[in-house]
């Protein structure tokens, strides 16, 4: 019999509302009404197999990983996903695939890992961009790609300062590709706002759809003789010798080795060394009814560039290509149904705040989801030290397209490549991204440092407001 009982679903609580966890029940979102005929065939685990590696996690980590394992080492790979293809935050985020992923400011990031370093996280963040690109060229998915550079708003005359300042540093010390606009500049070449005292422009970033890209990214896993399974939702892991057994309701999958793949709705209850280390924060879209000419004439809409506000708690939002608007920000703490109904209503009356003469445009869809922060603000990947059978990546900082394509590339060549016996970390993966991140202090009040965080935001944008200029 399997021994070392690592964890069971159903004896523990999570951090949210049971509402942001229903496996079997889609998000009513705008990307799964238009994800069209992408949707994948997958079957549900029904018994007992084996394999090569098994990826907990059927997102963009855990299909990258399974497409490139599958495609380039030719290794017997299973996935098991909880809900259906796309259910989490890869089928309902905002489709940036932009540069990003860390929280920390360049200056800190600088500090504590140093120039270079710093350049090869941000060298990867492009090459990250790069590699969607080709997978959906590649692999002909009908992504709906839109834009050629991710705006940053300035919200104030003084933030535009502070954010001239900060476009220009990393186009200095890390090579990014970046331009700012003034004002006018902006206003002529993009669109307008009511707070939009001009922007940077960052490339190589694009927007996508991104429940289209997950199911294209599966089906071009399962060519390459990757083997998915949705609605599989992992109940237990143990451990039987040598060997991984994930239990799921309908079946067993034995494994000689295991990547976690999930980020904000990781199950940490599984494994007592993921337990405490991500921290998921909610985040909330909604879409509008298609705009008119005369709504995108009123503020000079002539971009499909995805956008950022230069706020602390940022607002996101892109020019759908059915010319509907989609708006993203903070979601509910809680994550119930009834908070997050609050949210959406709050998150629309920042849009007509912005775009006053849209406040009679209707909203069409509204969803939220997950996003995954660590506690040194930079995303994972590594193995286990205890158990080196057990690969994981995690820790997007809501800048998951990308980056978790490109992990999932990179664990699947480490798993698979000599360094693996060696136990040698690939050298393309940076030190700002290497090893398990820090347990959170009592991380059953993670949901309370959410709110510390959201706390201190505020007050610093109180106080931006406040400087002169």
């Amino acid at each position: 019999m399997p021994s070392l009982i690592v964890g069971s679903y159903r004896s523990v609580s999570r951090l949210f509302d049971n509402n942001m966890y229903q496996f079997l029940e889609p998000q009513p979102s705008y990307w799964e009404a238009t994800a069209g005929d992408s949707v994948p065939d997958v079957a549900t685990l029904a018994e007992e197999e084996s394999c090569e590696v098994a990826i907990i996690g059927g997102g963009y980590t855990g299909l990258s990983a399974a497409y490139h394992l599958a495609r380039d080492y030719q290794v017997d790979v299973r996935v098991l996903e909880a809900g259906h293809i796309g259910w989490g935050a890869s089928g309902r985020n905002g489709g940036f695939c932009s540069i990003g992923g860390s929280t920390l400011e360049l200056e800190q990031a600088l500090e504590r890992y140093g120039a270079d370093s710093v350049r090869h996280f941000y060298q990867s963040q492009v090459d990250a961009i790069e590699l969607v690109r080709a997978l959906i060229d590649d692999e002909d998915m009908d992504c709906a790609v839109q834009g050629d550079g991710e705006l940053e708003i300035a919200c104030s005359a003084a933030s535009f300062a502070d954010l001239k300042e900060y476009a220009e540093a990393r186009f200095r010390i890390v090579g990014l590709d970046t331009r700012v606009f003034t004002a006018a500049e902006f206003r002529e070449r993009y669109f307008d706002a009511t707070e939009q005292f001009g922007a940077a422009r960052v490339r190589p970033t694009f927007g996508l759809h991104p429940m289209r890209f997950s199911n294209g990214l599966c089906a071009a896993a399962q060519r390459h003789g990757a083997r998915i399974h949705a609605h599989s939702e992992v109940l237990s892991w143990s451990k039987d010798g040598s060997t991984h057994v994930l239990r799921t309701a309908n079946g067993t999958i034995r494994a000689r080795k295991v990547i976690m793949a999930a980020n904000g709705f990781m199950p940490e209850h599984l494994h007592p060394s993921f337990a405490g280390r991500p921290l998921p924060m909610i985040s909330a879209i909604v879409v509008t009814r298609p705009l008119a000419d005369d709504e995108l004439t009123s503020y000079r809409w002539q971009t499909e560039c995805p956008s950022i506000t230069s706020r602390k708690l940022l607002n996101y939002f892109r020019l759908l290509p059915d010319r509907r608007f989609m708006f993203g920000g903070r979601g509910h703490a809680s994550g119930s149904a009834a908070g997050a109904a609050r949210i959406y209503r709050q998150l629309t009356a920042r849009l007509y705040e912005l775009w006053p003469e849209w406040r009679e445009v209707s909203i069409d869809y509204c969803w939220h989801g997950l996003v995954c922060m660590t506690r040194r603000q930079t995303p994972c990947i590594g193995r286990l030290t205890e158990d080196p059978g057990v690969f994981f990546g995690f820790g997007y900082h809501g800048n998951g397209v990308n980056t978790s394509v490109w992990s999932g590339k990179q664990i699947a060549g480490w798993l698979a490549g000599s360094g693996a016996q060696e136990g040698r970390i690939p050298a393309a993966i940076p030190s700002m991204m290497r090893d398990m991140p820090a347990k959170f202090p009592l991380p059953a009040l993670r949901r309370l440092y959410v709110e510390g965080l959201v706390t201190r935001y505020r007050l610093a944008e109180w106080l931006q407001r406040k400087k002169p200029g």
